[in-house]
């Protein structure tokens, strides 16, 4: 039987995307069916098959990860393929999608063997930096100061990471939408009242970028780890060796499915392969202060010093 249901094209992550669930922040370009890369599925209970051995947590099979938004939806993820998504009585499309862009996705990417870091990613001269951190850390905070400085954001929450021909690592942009804590949106001197705040998030806002977008695959220059700290200034380091290998392994979107979905040692060998090519930093910085321009600042100096290195 040929499915009537109505069909949106995007493209994301590198990836081009065939939807039957509208999905607006995403760029819609004109995607020939053969060249679609993932499928996304609305469907009912009984043709789902999503079968959840707990209603907490991740179901996990050879090639599918399968969870549970109560008063939601379901969802499955297939083969880096498909996203399969049951609404359940109290469905919410703005909240669905977040999952879709977020926990789907970055599972998808994995499927797919790409590296989704759990951050946000800014170009800078030719290359993108990522910023990672633990939730709180000020990512998207620091992301949209360099924004403000006139650069540009290439991802936010879901960073994916592939690789070139000449095995070059690369940051495929994800979407133009930051999101952002209202605290920050006040430091910036943004009026709360312009955005759109995220369904059950009522103090986190989605804020649109679409004027500040990298929108095409970029090499990839450094890795930044982003951590409070009791300091009064900015601090930042170089970081090397096992601990490279911990901030990729600690910043993976969802890294907890490595073990489970049996990437564990692909996982390592990608991320030797990345280390090989750019250097990680720890940033430290205040909790009793927004210091954000500092970090900017501090950040654009270790990008100076690396390119005169070069």
């Amino acid at each position: 039987m040929i499915s009537t249901k109505k069909k949106y094209a995007y493209y994301a992550f590198g990836l081009n995307i065939s939807s039957e669930l509208p999905l607006p922040e995403l760029d819609c370009p004109v995607i020939p069916d053969a060249n679609i890369d993932v499928f996304i599925k609305v469907l009912g209970f009984s043709e789902s098959a999503i079968q959840l051995e707990s209603k907490k947590g991740f179901t996990v099979h050879k090639d599918e990860v399968a969870f549970e938004v109560p008063n939601t939806a379901l969802f499955s993820i297939r083969n880096g393929r498909e996203v399969i998504m049951v609404p359940l009585e109290g469905f919410d499309k703005e909240r669905v999608r977040l999952y879709i862009l977020g926990t789907c996705m970055g599972v998808l990417l994995m499927q797919r063997k790409i590296l989704p870091l759990h951050g946000s990613a800014i170009a800078v001269d030719g290359k993108a930096y990522a910023i990672v951190g633990n939730s709180g850390a000020g990512k998207s905070t620091l992301a949209s100061a360099f924004i403000n400085e006139g650069y540009k954001l290439i991802s936010d929450d879901v960073i994916p990471v592939t690789f070139s021909n000449n095995n070059i690592p690369v940051i495929q942009p994800s979407y133009p939408q930051q999101k952002l804590w209202v605290e920050s949106l006040n430091n910036f001197g943004m009026d709360v009242r312009r955005y759109q705040p995220l369904f059950e998030r009522e103090t986190k806002y989605s804020i649109p970028v679409k004027n500040s977008f990298h929108d095409q695959p970029i090499p990839l220059g450094g890795i930044f780890e982003l951590v409070k700290g009791s300091a009064e200034s900015v601090e930042i380091r170089k970081t090397d060796g096992l601990e490279g290998f911990r901030i990729l392994l600690h910043h993976t979107f969802r890294g907890s499915l490595l073990q489970r979905l049996g990437l564990k040692e692909w996982h390592f060998i990608y991320s030797s392969n990345i280390l090989r090519e750019i250097q990680t930093f720890q940033l430290i910085r205040p909790i009793s202060k927004f210091t954000p321009y500092d970090l900017v600042s501090k950040i654009l100096n270790i990008m100076k010093e690396g390119n005169s290195n070069d």
